[in-house]
Parts: C-alpha cells; structure tokens; sequence
C-alpha cells in the first residue's frame, strides 16, 4: 500500500514528533538540547512557521507549529535536520541519520483538543529534558515561541494564565484521551472530532481519519 503523504495546512496547528533512529538517545545534555532548539529557531523564522510548543526528551522531540504558508512546513523540517544533524554529528562523531524514518505530523482541532496537545507536549519534558513550559507556567520569555489564542483564554492576567496552565499540567491528560490522542497524531490523522476531521477532508485529497477495523456492515432491510 502507497504511503500516505502529511496532512499539512497553512494556518492549522500541526503537532510534529521525532524519534531516535533504533530508540537511541539523539540529546545527550542540554548543550544537544539547545543546539536543536537554535537550529529550529533560524529554521522556523526562515520559513515562516510559528513555532507554539515544544517538548524535547532524550530520544524524542515534539512539536506544535503553525505554518503560514503551504510547504514551509517540510522545509522547515529539512533545514532543521540539515542544521541539528551536522551540529550533532561535529560534537559526538558518527554520520548517517538520527531520525527513526520520516517525522511524523497531525493538525490539530482548535480549542480544547489543542490545549491537551499542548499540556501531552510540555508534560512529558518539563521535568526531564527541555520545554515551553517555563514559558507559560512562569512568565519565563521565550523567544522561540509565539502563543496560542487558547493560552490568552485561560485568565485576564499574566498571574491567572499561568496559575491555570499549571494546574493543567499538574492534572495531566486522562490515560485514554492521551493515548487516543498520540495514536492520531503518531498515524498523521487529524487529532480531534469526527466534525474537524470531515471539514479537513474537504480540503485535503487524502483520508483524515483511519478506517473502522473490521467488515463493512450490511445494510439492513
């Protein structure tokens, strides 16, 4: 079966994930940390993709991005790897991939999907490896960053944003929604409503959602 090509439109939040070639670990400190961090800055600005979040472990990153235009998403993408893979390489040595295949990339439903996204991405590293977190939790700027309407939301002040963004990290996601969630965005599905992936399927020529398993039904009658 052909490989199905990313689902990927200008204007629409688009969480992006990549993993270590073999589960290996690709950040190594916080130096590898940062030196993907500033290639994904010049990457993004160069490209015109506003970067929302971002979640960085060991062997893993993760990403919320917004295109402004179509294709600066996949050449953001390539320049990104173009920079980090060779900084990687010049400081450990080695040559050939990091990556685990392809990235992989799933829109997002605006709304409240988006702030579980949001809370799934800078969950997972704010404690062990490098997030957005600090920006939304604290106060903390990043200049990586440009922030998400649903994020102004969430309280009329500096104070209440960041109280409430807490508490939401803090609760995390329900196991079944995060799984649910992970598994759309790990197939390049849309992430939320059977709504948003229908409207989505209007404008993109390929399925937005997987196939029910099993048989067709019969009809009735």
């Amino acid at each position: 079966m052909a490989r199905l090509r990313r689902l990927s439109l200008a204007g629409h939040a688009h969480w992006l994930t990549q993993r270590g070639h073999n589960g290996q670990v690709v950040f190594n400190d916080e130096t590898d940390r940062m030196l993907y961090l500033a290639a994904l800055l010049e990457a993004s600005r160069q490209e015109d993709v506003l970067v929302r979040a971002y979640g960085i472990g060991d062997s893993e990153a993760q990403l919320l991005v917004t295109p402004q235009r179509l294709s600066t998403l996949s050449r953001m993408m390539q320049a990104l790897g173009r920079r980090f893979v060779a900084a990687h390489h010049r400081r450990h040595g080695g040559t050939g991939t990091l990556w685990e295949g392809r990235y992989h990339c799933a829109i997002v439903e605006p709304g409240a999907t988006l702030l579980d996204v949001l809370a799934l991405i800078e969950g997972a590293a704010a404690e062990t490896g490098a997030s957005s977190f600090n920006h939304r939790s604290s106060g903390a700027a990043d200049p990586l960053v440009t922030e998400l309407p649903e994020y102004w939301q969430l309280g009329n002040t500096p104070f209440d944003r960041q109280s409430q963004w807490r508490l939401k990290v803090s609760e995390g996601v329900p196991a079944s929604k995060a799984q649910e969630l992970r598994a759309a965005a790990w197939g390049g599905w849309v992430v939320g409503s059977a709504a948003f992936a229908s409207q989505i399927s209007e404008t993109v020529a390929r399925p937005t959602q997987p196939r029910p398993r099993g048989r067709p039904r019969k009809p009735s009658g």
